[in-house]
């Protein structure tokens, strides 16, 4: 009988097991090990949009870490706030042979406030999650459903994340009803989801399995733009109680103008006043416009604000005035107000900011894209673009925060898709001059002379203004030179439509030039040496370069009296191709030692397989940057 018992139990043990996920590591398939440092095991992602004020989000999720370097792919992040609620979070770790070792619930979470530390308001909380696991490989997994009250933003699917992380299986599942109008972007799936209809719902399904790692390609374009990926933009939609529908950025730029900004640019009768007080004596736009933009700049700075409309509203300009505070939205919206009082017309842009240069996706409108806003000022013949949130930048110009890239003009008569000006790489220069000395002991001292224009003026931003103390430290990492000692700093800044920043400062350091006995061994490019890039075999992305620049180094080196040689060994170097140009040089005059050097990157997307020449471009650049002269000295 006992016997009996215990074969039945084996039994029933055996096929509740089998029911059961299995994450042990030795069931992955090998090929996604490689180069892995997590894998997705599996992923259920599903959107139930039962109607445009309640949306919700099902996800279970099971990540094995391999190593310490995957650890960040087991931590779970969820905003929310009064129309986003976490209704439930539960998960499970466990070990490499896939036994549970441990369980969690949301109250393992920590809990708090969302403010990123420059933010006055935020009415978001998060939650997040990381376990402490120190014995590798482990298997988190994942289950939580987050309810919105909102349609306007519905999560994207995105299945793999990183180049080191690995897909045994994922797929997303959309749910919706069968009347709903839906725009669906995909990128990079092959095939079709499937489709089931039927009177009470439609449903969407996407599914991917066995994605491997890759290696890291440098210099590869932006992720978002070839990564798997779906998104989803219903036509109706209902977001903090405001309600529309678009399928275009006109439509949606209609929206924002009319919901959004409309009543909210008034201004009181004595900054009306002061307004046109302040511009009554110029004859043209463009200057009242800038007279408004430095008064705005001198009564304002920035500071995040991230309530209101889902944090889409701007503050309204009455406030921003009386306050003398706003984020972005706030600014711009109180900068266009400024402008209406004298008749100057304006757009309000939204921009998908940052150095890296991300355009809106002209073919699929949605309000996920975009994380900040400028001001467009279509000048007859002369359109102008600024930056509120910046007190220090000049007049219109946006810098590499904003540069050339597509953006949306919301206006009166809908959105309107414009493109910010290109910062070319002839302009964004780097250009330096060095007056330096060198002792017979291998001290060098000296001045250095730098000035930076269009993507480079913002170069120094992090060092001017700054108590000299800190400059010292800061410079130290720019100029990258063992015993560097800066005794004198000064910059000095042009601001107008072209902006200079000028760099200029006294150094001192000891033993840059190696003497040994009569030799005196110097590298002449002391200050701007290219880094070098790593090699790349069977290339898959395309090469980009994000932003061209060009950098001119001279620097004159008076060498000791007791210098014997009258000629250098030849080292000149000069070469140019489709990714740019580099010219390095040096004469030598009496003491006086020469060297010049010019180097131009140009920004542009490049076919996968240019990617061996470019490397070399680069690579020798970087070994020319590195040639060294030996001098001879008197004993």
């Amino acid at each position: 009988m006992l016997k009996l018992i215990c074969s039945i139990s084996l039994i029933i043990w055996s096929l509740f097991a089998c029911a059961q996920d299995n994450y042990d590591v030795d069931l992955i398939p090998s090929n996604l090990k490689n180069r892995a440092n997590a894998i997705v095991r599996n992923e259920e992602k599903v959107v139930d949009m039962r109607s445009t004020d309640n949306v919700m989000l099902s996800v279970k999720k099971a990540i094995t870490v391999i190593n310490k370097n995957g650890e960040d792919e087991a931590r779970l992040v969820l905003f929310y706030d009064k129309n986003t609620s976490i209704k439930g979070i539960k998960g499970e770790v466990y070990n490499a042979a896939g036994i549970l070792t441990k369980k969690f619930t949301q109250s393992n979470f920590s809990d708090e406030s969302a403010a990123d530390g420059f933010s006055l308001f935020v009415d978001s909380r998060v939650k997040h999650f990381l376990p402490n696991e120190n014995i590798y490989p482990f298997t988190i997994v994942y289950n939580y459903e987050i309810r919105f009250k909102q349609n306007l933003i519905i999560p994207n699917w995105v299945p793999k994340t990183a180049d080191d992380v690995a897909v045994e299986k994922s797929s997303y599942t959309f749910i919706c009803k069968p009347t709903d109008e839906l725009r669906i972007k995909t990128q990079s799936y092959a095939g079709q989801p499937e489709e089931v209809i039927n009177d009470k719902q439609k449903s969407l399904y996407w599914k991917v399995n066995n994605l491997p790692a890759v290696k890291s390609e440098p210099y590869r374009p932006n992720a978002e733009t070839y990564q798997t990926s779906i998104k989803i933009a219903p036509k109706q939609f209902d977001y903090y109680n405001h309600k529309g529908s678009y399928t275009n950025w006109n439509q949606l730029g209609k929206w924002v103008y009319d919901d959004l900004l409309k009543g909210r640019s008034a201004l009181s009768p004595s900054t009306i006043a002061t307004i046109n007080e302040l511009v009554k004596n110029e004859t043209n736009d463009k200057a009242k416009a800038q007279k408004i933009y430095e008064f705005m700049q001198n009564k304002t700075r920035y500071i995040s604000v991230q309530i209101g409309i889902g944090g889409f509203q701007p503050v309204a300009a009455a406030d921003v005035d009386r306050l003398g505070y706003g984020d972005c939205k706030a600014l711009v919206n109180y900068m266009q107000s400024l402008l209406n009082v004298v008749g100057i017309e304006s757009y309000y842009c939204v921009v998908e900011a940052g150095n890296e240069k991300i355009s809106l996706d002209p073919t699929f409108a949605s309000m996920v894209q975009g994380n900040h806003i400028i001001l467009c000022m279509p000048l007859k013949g002369d359109t102008t673009w600024l930056e509120c949130t910046n007190q220090k930048i000049p007049f219109g110009f946006l810098g590499d925060f904003t540069d050339d890239r597509i953006v949306l003009a919301c206006t009166s008569e809908g959105g309107k898709l414009l493109k910010t000006p290109k910062l070319e790489a002839q302009n964004n220069r780097q250009i330096r001059y060095a007056d330096l000395t060198v002792l017979s002991n291998g001290n060098v001292k000296g001045k250095i002379k730098t000035v930076y224009t269009g993507a480079q003026y913002n170069n120094m931003n992090d060092v001017v203004g700054k108590p000299f103390v800190e400059q010292q430290k800061l410079l130290s990492r720019v100029y990258n030179i063992d015993n560097i000692v800066f005794s004198a700093v000064n910059y000095v800044q042009k601001k107008d439509a072209f902006p200079e920043t000028e760099e200029n400062i006294t150094i001192f350091s000891r033993n840059y030039a190696a003497v040994n006995n009569d030799k005196m061994l110097l590298q002449l490019n002391a200050f701007n040496v290219k880094s070098s890039i790593s090699e790349v075999k069977n290339r898959i992305q395309p090469v980009y370069i994000n932003r061209g620049f060009t950098d001119i180094d001279t620097i004159v080196y008076n060498l000791p009296t007791e210098l014997l040689t009258d000629k250098l060994a030849e080292n000149d170097k000069a070469f140019k191709n489709q990714f740019g140009e580099y010219i390095s040089k040096s004469t030598l005059s009496g003491n006086k030692l020469t060297y010049y050097r010019k180097l131009v990157v140009n920004d542009g997307t490049f076919p996968a397989e240019d990617y061996a020449a470019f490397s070399k471009f680069i690579n020798d650049v970087n070994s020319a940057d590195q040639n060294k002269v030996i001098l001879s000295l008197k004993k």
